[in-house]
């Protein structure tokens, strides 16, 4: 409330020592003479002042019940939880904080970059408290929408911040404490989202907003460790095929992140074109290339009159030691090949696919997988783990092998 000796960066609302029932009481009377225009008996700290002020400026109505008007769709919640970025460090979140919501009375809370309630855990207890203020799955907990909240204002403010009672600019939020640390992209330094651990007021603790900044760096050290990885796994496929390449060649993961070059002035990044897809396109900084699907990524190939490379795809059943059958996927390019053996559900769909090289819906595909249409959430989950890992050889809308693929099955 009144200004803290903590770093800037890292100022937790109560000071160990204080009193929280005394900072309420005070902090109550601030959020009155502020929302009345009456002179504060305090000032509140600067990072609360400044949400604070964006909120009256937007018109916001401190007296308002906050009830989040619209929350996700399931198939968009599922959309935004795969697209977020985060996916992979939701357990890694959820056993660091576990100590602090194992009592059944905070709640775990991953937010998205625009402040869209992910995921989140907790008793059933204080799961239903916060069902009350709207606070569930799919809710958009971003500034403008509910007031000063430890997500919305971690968002805007960019550094980690706890809220206590009063502190929050909405009345009926006053009951609760919040505190929350943005996650980083390791990779581009942009925020991918919020995980913020929430519940009463009077379970605030000045070392958790320390525990919840910490945790929220772990996550940022394992993402940069999955993205390692996954350059290794893609330079190890990639090498031979530089070896045997005739001219300069990179090999990119989706993203463009560089895993391995061959003749070109080394980077860390390739900015690659929207919607790039196997076959013939202009690259800025390295003029037309020939692009060719790796598993997770791209080879780039430098060129310049020769024509596009085509791209061979093969699909066939093969039958393990064990008698288990498996689909195996063959890719051949200019440059050279590389094979994948697909779960059994995989190479249903990359066969589905191949047989139907115009495309199909999710709802088709939901039926051949399953005999139902309605399965279209698991269908774009399967797609989308697909995409990634063989790139722009299958594209979406409807799903398909790009054009430009020429794909056989061998039966």
């Amino acid at each position: 409330m009144i200004a803290s000796e903590s770093p800037p960066d890292l100022e937790p609302a109560v000071q160990a020592g204080d009193d929280p029932r005394e900072f309420a009481y005070i902090l109550s009377a601030v959020h009155h003479a502020a929302m009345s225009g009456e002179r504060m008996p305090a000032r509140p700290r600067s990072v609360i002042d400044d949400s604070w002020q964006r909120l009256r400026r937007a018109g916001l109505d401190p007296d308002t019940d906050c009830v989040v008007e619209r929350t996700l769709e399931f198939d968009e919640l599922e959309e935004r939880r795969r697209e977020s970025g985060l996916v992979g460090v939701v357990d890694e979140l959820a056993r660091g904080l576990d100590a602090l919501i194992a009592d059944g009375d905070n709640i775990l809370v991953i937010a998205d970059a625009r402040g869209h309630v992910l995921w989140r855990s907790g008793s059933s207890k204080v799961l239903t408290r916060a069902d009350h203020l709207g606070f569930i799955e799919g809710a958009d907990w971003a500034e403008y929408s509910v007031g000063t909240n430890a997500i919305g204002t971690a968002l805007m403010s960019g550094r980690p911040v706890q809220v206590f009672s009063a502190e929050h600019f909405v009345r009926s939020h006053h009951s609760w404490t919040c505190s929350g640390a943005p996650i980083k992209d390791p990779r581009t330094g942009a925020v991918l989202g919020v995980v913020d651990v929430s519940g009463p007021a009077a379970t605030i603790h000045p070392t958790t907003l320390a525990l919840v900044h910490a945790v929220a760096r772990l996550a940022e050290s394992e993402l940069r460790e999955q993205h390692r990885r996954r350059l290794d796994s893609l330079r190890a496929v990639a090498a031979p095929i530089l070896a045997r390449s005739p001219g300069p060649a990179l090999a990119v993961d989706v993203d463009g992140w560089v895993a391995a070059v061959d003749t070109v002035s080394p980077r860390s990044r390739l900015i690659l074109p929207r919607g790039v897809g196997p076959g013939r396109t202009f690259v800025s900084a390295l003029g037309e290339c020939d692009v060719e699907a790796l598993p997770g990524g791209w080879l780039v190939r430098v060129t310049d009159a020769a024509d596009a490379s085509l791209t061979r795809v093969g699909v066939r059943t093969v039958t393990g030691a064990s008698g288990d059958r498996r689909v195996e996927i063959t890719v051949d390019g200019a440059s050279g090949g590389w094979t994948h053996q697909c779960s059994p559900r995989h190479g249903d769909i990359l066969t589905y696919l191949a047989r139907h090289r115009s495309g199909v819906t999710a709802a088709q595909m939901s039926t051949h997988l399953f005999g139902v249409d309605d399965r279209t959430v698991t269908v774009r989950a399967e797609m989308s783990r697909l995409r990634k890992h063989f790139g722009g050889l299958l594209m979406a809308g409807p799903y398909r092998f790009a054009d430009g693929v020429e794909v056989r099955i061998a039966d």
